[in-house]
């Protein structure tokens, strides 16, 4: 045992240095042991373009605490990593370099851009893992596993097939959302919706053989040249007459039906409402039901095409200030209002979506929705916090048929291949060489590939082997708790339940443990047009990666979004230090410690050490198990800090220093070695890396704090007797500590002092504490007595729980130097006092100023109040 310390904590010695050694030694691995009882987590891949940030950090934080606690516990632990290919983001990563280069995809091919993107992949896409480890993640690395990889990807294809047979996959024309930048279509869970002020213009639809028109309003009015029809409410009595008749469609000169249709809200605009079957969701159900036309007049750039008359080639923008200049022209615009509304954006570029016909692949919902939406019912799978399993069932009970398919290279392409013969269409696992039914070997494969959730929505599953049966799977599987943010439970979350329902007849995890979002200081998300982005690799160099991991778990509580401050990220790096420069001095009086073979003579303060640190251990434990884990932090923090490091410490020096018997100290050294090694060992999930390097310097067995023995309660050393009796002694330490300060007490001179005790208990309590009173209060005569009628003369007193405090003042002050400096103070306070009544018995003031400027004059006048009676009262038990 080395127990020396450097002077100061250097987080990146020790974090480098301890990873290397987890890793290399294998401690995170986790195989397949019958005999134990398992723990699995799977690792929400992050992007394999990403790098860290805060909100990976968080949930990794969380993620690594609850694996590291439940290894300590005897778990059979396995934490399972891994990135997801991330289409979009990565396909478009690859494109911008090689339009560096003057490239595109096409001048590739499909085939060449590939090999490019996994060129891409293998130089950068292990970054964001290397990241994790900074923050200390004990996952096993040697499980790591990509959602392009071939496992994942045979588990891809088994699924698709299998839905397909059952007819849960389809393909049609359906309304989509269309992302003209990204150049694919994206779910509708991906399209952000962001109010902006826009305008809405009401138009003029002249009826066709009448003098009247119809006035519809739209945000849109570019998406008006693919109008088929004009919807009116069937109860509405200004339209019931038009109902069956044509309007003349401005611009387009072409004639459209006006029908009835419950969808329109006869309040809201004029109560008529253009309807647009190929660019808006609701216009397509609309023209369903009444089999109207479909008019696409955008293409896929979002460029007006040749369905779009005169506006040809312009981009929808550009065609929407033509259009409305050419309808203010022809007298049909009535007026145009500013108008809030939802803009649909792309989550990954920002560009506003555009809603549009096409023919994709879709998943049928409803069958697959039933059974997950009964398996949180019926409390198979739980979320934590429960107020999460509203929203979860909300949105299940209303979903819509998923749009799988995606208009990009990189990714899972579509299973399905196309005979250019005899059109028939074949869905296989593996490519089929000719056609099944004519015998033709022109075949062609779907070009798209599939939506990334598709396969990430099998991930607890696949990562572990399956369609195989694997050890791991009947082992591992379901996984115990599944941690992620709360903005992801639709895209993600709700989409492993209902595939592992389907295809493992379980659910995927027990518990979802939701979390917040890291927001600035302010309140705001974190963005890059907002420049409030924290970089949590700068805070890990600069502070640590236990300093951010504990600021991020402490003062939260599950499910609720977080602030980060720097503030709250130096009280984390002082707690550090706290722990460091107590460890430091606990080793530095250890070093002729010769171990706890003797018969120990317990202190009160020893008792209350251990029976502190026992109940603590159970709260930190159950707060762990009811996932609360920033209160777990909490309770830590508050022992290490003002029990262990503030009281035990300070009362233990004097035995440490051989000013007691050699079994005292021996005894002090046994406690002091045990307790900060046990509370190391209960830290350790949430500060690894600096709990690690102060164990290995204590007495202490095995080759690494990750495997040591979570610390169990011990009945035997809870003393509720030692805690009740040390509560007195601390408050009355501090009241003479309080007293001392207000009387200008220097601190090394000593004071005599007289305590009145309620009761025989209290007595004892005081007596057995003497030598801790008059050690931590600076006391060099102690009378414990009984409460009684006489008390002592010019004496500062203070009240605590069943004790009356006495300090005479004689020999610790000059009284007339107090008295007239008291008497100074007084006088400042007492025009002060006077000043502020004034000013607030002013009705000019009153009524006029501000508000706050008031109420901040009214504390002001209540605090002086305050200091000039407690002045008084000082002066007065200085016989002033």
């Amino acid at each position: 045992m080395s127990t020396n310390l450097p002077t100061t904590y250097d987080p990146k010695n020790v974090e480098e240095k301890w990873y290397k050694v987890w890793e290399n030694n294998g401690y995170f691995h986790a195989e397949v042991d019958k005999t134990r009882t398992p723990f699995s987590i799977v690792m929400p891949p992050p992007n394999v373009t990403g790098s860290l940030h805060l909100g990976h950090a968080l949930d990794n934080t969380l993620q690594d605490i609850l694996t590291r606690w439940r290894r300590m516990q005897g778990y059979n632990t396995l934490w399972l990593p891994g990135t997801d290919h991330a289409g979009i983001a990565t396909q478009a990563k690859v494109e911008e370099q090689l339009a560096k280069e003057g490239f595109s995809k096409y001048d590739l091919g499909r085939e060449k851009f590939l090999e490019r993107v996994w060129d891409w992949k293998h130089q950068y896409g292990n970054r964001i893992t290397q990241q994790l480890r900074k923050l200390g993640t004990s996952c096993d690395w040697q499980r790591e596993r990509f959602t392009l990889d071939e496992g994942c990807s045979k588990a891809v294809q088994e699924v698709f097939v299998r839905l397909y047979e059952k007819g849960l996959i389809y393909q049609g024309n359906y309304i989509i959302n269309w992302c003209p930048k990204c150049q694919t279509t994206i779910s509708d869970i991906e399209v952000e919706h962001e109010p902006k002020i826009g305008k809405i213009w009401h138009i003029k639809y002249p009826v066709i053989d009448s003098d009247e028109y119809i006035v519809v309003a739209t945000t849109r009015p570019e998406t008006m040249l693919g109008d088929t029809g004009v919807a009116v409410h069937p109860e509405d009595e200004r339209y019931r007459h038009l109902i069956g008749k044509k309007v003349m469609l401005p611009l387009m000169d072409r004639a459209i039906p006006i029908f009835a249709d419950e969808y329109v809200d006869k309040e809201f605009g004029s109560g008529a409402v253009k309807v647009t079957p190929a660019h808006d969701p609701n216009d397509f159900e609309m023209g369903l039901r009444h089999n109207l036309e479909q008019v696409v007049v955008m293409d896929r750039e979002a460029f007006m095409n040749e369905n779009a008359g005169n506006y040809q080639g312009m981009s929808r923008y550009e065609a929407r200030e033509r259009i409305v200049q050419d309808l203010k022209a022809m007298g049909l615009l009535v007026k145009v209002e500013e108008h809030e509304h939802a803009v649909g954006q792309c989550y990954r570029c920002d560009t506003v979506v555009e809603p549009m016909i096409s023919k994709q692949w879709f998943v049928k919902m409803k069958p697959l929705a039933e059974p997950a939406i009964q398996a949180v019912l019926d409390g198979r799978t739980r979320f934590v916090p429960e107020r999460f399993t509203k929203i979860y069932l909300n949105w299940m009970e209303n979903i819509r048929n998923w749009c799988i398919s995606r208009q990009l290279w990189w990714g899972h392409r579509i299973p399905v291949w196309y005979c250019q013969d005899c059109g028939e269409v074949i869905c296989a696992k593996e490519p089929p060489t000719s056609c099944s039914k004519c015998e033709s070997s022109r075949l062609e494969q779907d070009p798209d590939v599939l939506d990334t959730w598709f396969s990430s929505g099998l991930w607890p599953f696949s990562t572990m082997g399956w369609p195989e049966k694997t050890g791991e799977l009947e082992h591992f599987y379901p996984t115990s708790v599944l941690v992620t943010g709360r903005d992801i439970i639709f895209f993600w979350v709700a989409r492993m339940i209902f595939s592992a329902l389907e295809f493992m007849e379980d659910v995927p995890f027990r518990e979802v443990f939701i979390h917040g979002l890291v927001l600035d200081a302010q309140g705001r998300k974190m963005s890059k047009s907002l420049g409030n982005g924290v970089d949590p690799l700068e805070v890990i160099e600069q502070y640590g990666a236990d300093t951010l991991r504990f600021m991020l778990i402490t003062g939260n509580t599950p499910g609720n979004d977080l602030r980060f401050q720097f503030e709250r990220l130096e009280a984390a790096r002082n707690f550090a230090n706290k722990i460091w420069n107590a460890s430091r001095f606990a080793l530095m009086n250890l070093a002729d410690y010769e171990g706890d073979d003797f018969q120990p003579e317990y202190t009160l303060a020893d008792r209350w050490i251990m029976s502190r640190f026992n109940r603590a251990a159970k709260e930190v434990t159950r707060n762990l198990e009811r996932y609360d884990l920033g209160e777990a932090g909490r309770v830590l923090y508050e022992f290490i800090w003002n029990e262990f490091c503030d009281w035990y410490i300070e009362l233990i020096k004097p035995r440490l220093y051989g000013k007691e018997t050699e079994s005292s100290k021996r005894t002090a050294q046994m406690v002091l070695a045990h307790v900060l090694r046990k509370t190391m060992e209960l830290l350790h999930p949430f500060m690894p890396f600096i709990t690690e390097e102060i164990w290995q310097h204590l007495p202490h067995q095995g080759e690494t704090i990750m495997l040591a023995p979570w610390p169990a309660l011990e009945e035997g050393q809870f003393d509720e007797k030692a805690e009740e009796d040390m509560i007195v002694i601390m408050e009355v330490i501090k009241a003479i500590r309080n007293l001392r300060s207000e009387m200008n007490v220097p601190p090394g001179r000593k004071a005599e002092l007289i305590l009145m005790a309620q009761n025989d208990s209290i007595t004892k309590a005081l007596q057995t504490g003497e030598s801790y009173i008059m050690t931590l209060a600076g006391i060099s005569q102690l009378e414990v007595v009984p409460i009684n009628p006489v008390k002592p003369e010019h004496a500062v007193t203070a009240v605590v729980s069943g004790v009356e405090i006495y300090l005479p003042l004689k020999g610790l002050v000059d009284v007339e130097k107090e008295l007239a400096r008291l008497q100074k103070e007084l006088e400042n306070l007492h025009k002060e006092v006077a000043r502020l009544a004034g000013k607030l018995n002013n009705p000019g003031f009153v009524e006029k100023a501000p508000k706050d400027v008031v109420e901040k004059e009214k504390a002001k006048l209540l605090d002086y109040q305050s200091k000039k009676a407690a002045i008084e009262e000082r002066m007065a038990s200085l016989g002033g």
